[in-house]
């Protein structure tokens, strides 16, 4: 069993591609990148809207909570609590204390690598919540020596730093590295201004092929 970790807090996100990321749609981003799209099966419990914000890493063992509350206490505004639970999917450590802890302290989403339980309640906080589903068994106080706190995890598939971004929204959820989506966001956001444009010359008479030169490429390979 690895003993407990803590590490500094990483610097705040720049505020500039925050307000980008907040416009962009998140799917766009899909077109350009590859890695850090959690496993899809991990949805949305609770909440709606979407989330732009920094990763707070949290690893806990599976029936153990206590490195959670700990951390939970020291999100800052902005902030969206990862909880990687060493892939344990029948103990919730998120219920409506976590959640409405971290709704007071102004963060913007809680991402878990396992279940969830109180959707109800959580639900009339507003805090939108990811899982992979809800449980009515849950985590205690165990005080166990293992966990960490801004350390390396693992969320869905996705190895996730804490400082990285966090966006998710009612498809899913992505976590990256700031410097990637730094590279790729004005692109995106170009993307975005041009669709409504190409719909509606679709809605026209066009052929979607042919507006994104899908139809010329295969017919160069029918050449070739």
């Amino acid at each position: 069993m690895t003993p407990i970790t803590f590490n500094s807090a990483p610097p705040r996100l720049d505020p500039s591609l925050v307000g980008k990321l907040e416009r962009v749609s998140f799917p766009t981003l899909g077109h350009y990148l590859e890695e850090g799209f959690v496993d899809p099966s991990l949805v949305r419990q609770a909440g709606s809207g979407r989330v732009v914000g920094r990763a707070v890493t949290v690893r806990t063992t599976a029936t153990d909570s206590t490195m959670l509350h700990h951390a939970a206490g020291y999100l800052e505004p902005g902030d969206v609590l990862v909880i990687d639970t060493g892939g344990d999917r029948r103990h919730a450590p998120v219920g409506l204390v976590i959640a409405a802890t971290a709704a007071a302290r102004g963060a913007r989403g809680i991402v878990v690598d396992g279940v969830v339980t109180d959707v109800d309640e959580i639900a009339e906080l507003g805090i939108p919540v990811y899982a992979y589903g809800r449980s009515m068994l849950t985590t205690k106080l165990h005080g166990i020596d293992a966990g960490g706190h801004h350390v390396a995890v693992s969320i869905g598939g996705v190895a996730v730093s804490s400082g990285d971004v966090v966006l998710a929204d009612v498809n899913g959820v992505f976590i990256g590295a700031a410097a990637v989506l730094a590279q790729v966001i004005d692109v995106a956001l170009q993307d975005d201004a041009e669709e409504p444009a190409l719909i509606d010359r679709i809605r026209a008479g066009a052929r979607l092929g042919e507006e994104t030169g899908a139809t010329k490429a295969l017919l160069g390979l029918r050449q070739e």
